[in-house]
């Protein structure tokens, strides 16, 4: 594994496909949506899956709609893959998702994907430790709006990697890696952003 240098040009390149304006959507119309007011507890659904549970954009584009039907409007259009979801309610072929900007839609099942991911929203690079301890040195960073995939989580800590960098982040330090996050109301708007 190459050292920070290495590892943090890497990261970069992840960097620019959320920089613009936070989550590769393009917003064709935003509307609110209920906001969580605390995080459910975790309940069976029709998949036989938990929620709340962390997902991942599959395919892309991804329509975001403000019910669970191909008639229902869509709100805005997921244009990177990757992004990490929770997955807050579902039907049979519809998950209703939260993303790391608090905003709430329905997509397609087979837009999802089972796999994890993480974002940085923290104002500054997180650390990227050896060792799943705190006084561990660095392997690499991962930069603000930078994605990563999460391997798994254990006593407090997850491992994360990144185009050949991986190391081991405090659970909760990365939006995707606590068990449950709080969405915040969507607001309307229009947002464009592109990679």
């Amino acid at each position: 594994m190459g050292g920070q240098g290495e590892a943090k040009e890497l990261v970069t390149v992840a960097r620019p496909l959320l920089k613009s304006a936070a989550l590769a959507l393009t917003a064709v119309v935003a509307f609110g949506a209920p906001a969580l007011a605390a995080a459910p507890a975790e309940r069976v659904t029709p998949s036989g899956l938990a929620v709340p549970r962390f997902v991942s954009i599959k395919k892309t584009p991804a329509n975001a709609r403000a019910g669970p039907g191909d008639d229902q409007r869509v709100l805005f259009v997921y244009n990177v893959r990757g992004v990490p979801l929770q997955v807050i309610a579902e039907t049979t072929e519809w998950r209703r998702v939260c993303d790391p900007e608090g905003q709430t839609a329905w997509l397609h099942r087979r837009l999802i994907d089972a796999q994890r991911t993480v974002i940085n929203t923290g104002p500054r690079p997180a650390p990227l430790f050896a060792k799943p301890r705190s006084d561990a040195r660095a392997n690499a960073f991962l930069n603000t709006r930078a994605l990563a995939a999460l391997d798994r989580c254990d006593k407090g800590w997850c491992k994360i990697r990144v185009d050949g960098a991986s190391g081991w982040v405090r659970e909760g330090a990365l939006w995707g890696t606590a068990d449950a996050v709080q969405c915040a109301p969507t607001r309307r708007r229009a947002t464009a952003i592109a990679h």
